[in-house]
């Protein structure tokens, strides 16, 4: 494990410490797709939308507190440790700590006391369930940023699974058992109040398991701190430099980086509360609907065909992660083609998941809504339209992730911020428009977020080019994972509607059409020579990938 800390040589394969933290992510989103079904069972699409409505607000008061921590606190570290500062770096951890130790408590009482600010009076109690994880997540973000910056992901990937399991299996029985103590039957009363109380009373429960799941992960990283701990102190004190950062260095520095951090990060996911905001409270007076039947049909888009669109963005989010130490190191060394080497290599790893993952949501946005959330089928049409329009920012929110942390670590922290504003005017615009004048409903919120992807992946794609001077490679990165996405669609769409002859249920027809799928892309890569030996052998178990594929003489 000490190893793992210090030795960044053994860490610099870019793929591979992007890949650790993908797979941890992709494993945590399915804990959380797996625990949505009987969540939603338990405290209902009513239930769901109250859950969103907080954790809406609950996530931008985290943003703006703590989200952006770890991507801030290893741009800093990264950037001594490339010029072997060793003790800098580590007054810059301590540093870190105690700035997200007092912006998380401020946080946390703003949340806490001012919920009835954010959120309709129905969601405030579980609102302020979610106060205190901020606290607890501005610590967690400072571990997790530390061993960031010294290229070893392994720590955040575990910690990103046990926070997951935990907060699914604290949220699936703290709700049922909220409701029971409540209501003192799991049945579904009749008269409305009973209903929102109900529902009430689960958000709570499921908003518990999200502050429970932090904290495991927590003392997880702590533990990991601890047991490292003796060696890293001592490199510091060993640190022969006689460069030492005072004390207001460190803390202007920590305010100069993490403030851009947060804001770029804030005003990127600032899209879910506003829209909530729009299409919970002011939709329902513009168009003459329910507010209940509202805040329902905000629960299917946020709290499901959102959370399915997001698993293939985990690897997106990773590589972010993961190019930021490398990235910053290259360009405080002043060694810019290696720093476009992993700017490509990072752009093109990206979209070979993400492309396929779009492509794939699209064509089969039905079954994989009904095989996740079951309970979705009487609204199957809207759930299923909200995903189809969600699968193309699939792909833009990747690139525009990539392309801010990639602004973010060659120096130019304002741009991000400036095009998220932009992105999101625009895109607040067209949803008013969207919602005042057509029936669309809450489609009209998923078209809206689509478009702000795009504005957000066009102004940050530019921008880099114009920052660093790298010019995108197009037929490889673009162009041929797109033809090789279509040819897997179309394979596996066949297969599906074969099974579909002998069975009725489409979501046993999609499991072995997704298992053909992967391979038949895979295969389309290295036939269209997207992906090379070099690149295959970056991957986890790329070497003896590649030793079949030589034996079967694909490569």
């Amino acid at each position: 494990m000490r190893h793992s800390v210090l030795d960044s040589e053994k860490n610099d394969n870019l793929v591979k410490q992007a890949s650790l933290l993908a797979i941890a992510g992709v494993v945590s989103r399915i804990i959380g797709l797996l625990y949505r079904s009987p969540l939603s069972e338990i405290i209902g699409d009513l239930g769901l939308g109250y859950y969103q409505s907080a954790y809406a607000f609950y996530t931008i008061i985290l943003l703006v507190s703590s989200y952006s921590i770890p991507s801030a606190v290893s741009k800093l570290i990264a950037g001594k440790l490339a010029l072997k500062e060793y003790r800098n770096a580590h007054r810059l951890f301590v540093g870190s700590m105690i700035y997200a130790l007092i912006v998380g408590l401020l946080a946390s009482l703003v949340l806490f006391f001012g919920a009835h600010f954010f959120v309709e009076p129905d969601a405030v109690p579980v609102l302020k369930i979610f106060a205190p994880t901020i606290f607890i997540y501005s610590i967690l973000g400072v571990l997790r940023g530390y061993f960031q910056a010294h290229r070893s992901m392994s720590q955040t990937s575990v910690s990103q699974v046990i926070e997951q399991i935990v907060n699914a299996l604290v949220s699936v029985g703290a709700a049922a058992l909220f409701i029971k103590l409540t209501m003192k039957t799991m049945e579904v009363p009749a008269d409305e109040p009973g209903q929102i109380l109900r529902a009430v009373r689960g958000a709570q429960g499921s908003a518990l398991g999200t502050g429970m799941g932090v904290v495991s992960a927590l003392i997880f990283m702590a533990l990991v701190y601890l047991v490292n701990r003796k060696a890293i102190v001592k490199r510091a004190d060993e640190d022969p430099s006689s460069n030492v950062d005072s004390a207001r260095q460190i803390f202007t520095s920590i305010t100069c980086v993490v403030t851009p951090f947060v804001l770029s990060t804030a005003i990127y996911n600032v899209f879910a509360p506003i829209n909530n905001k729009i299409f919970v409270e002011l939709y329902p007076v513009w168009r003459g609907v329910e507010q209940v039947a509202a805040t329902s049909h905000w629960g299917i888009f946020s709290g499901k065909a959102q959370v399915i669109s997001n698993i293939p963005i985990a690897f997106s989010s990773a590589m972010a992660a993961a190019i930021i130490p490398q990235v910053t190191g290259f360009i405080a060394s002043k060694d810019t083609e290696s720093a476009k080497v992993k700017i490509d290599l990072g752009v093109k790893a990206t979209m070979f998941i993400s492309i396929p993952s779009a492509v794939g949501i699209f064509t089969f946005a039905a079954p994989i809504m009904l095989l996740l959330f079951p309970g979705t089928r009487p609204n199957i049409g809207l759930g299923s339209h909200c995903l189809m329009a969600l699968s193309v920012s699939v792909v833009l929110i990747a690139l525009s992730t990539l392309n801010s942390s990639i602004l973010q670590s060659i120096g130019k922290l304002h741009t991000p911020i400036i095009n998220a504003v932009l992105a999101l005017i625009l895109q607040t615009i067209l949803t008013v428009v969207l919602l005042r004048f057509t029936s669309l409903d809450v489609f009209a919120v998923a078209i809206s977020y689509t478009f702000y992807a795009a504005v957000m992946a066009v102004l940050n794609q530019i921008a880099v080019r114009r920052a660093i001077g790298y010019k995108q490679e197009m037929i490889r990165t673009f162009v041929l994972p797109f033809v090789s996405s279509l040819i897997m669609s179309l394979c596996s769409y066949g297969i599906y509607r074969l099974i579909l002859i002998k069975v009725t249920d489409e979501r046993i027809a999609l499991i072995p059409a997704i298992i053909v799928a992967v391979p038949v892309y895979f295969l389309l890569l290295i036939a269209f020579k997207c992906i090379d030996e070099k690149v295959l052998r970056m991957f986890p178990g790329g070497k003896k990938t590649v030793k079949i594929l030589k034996k079967v003489h694909m490569i």
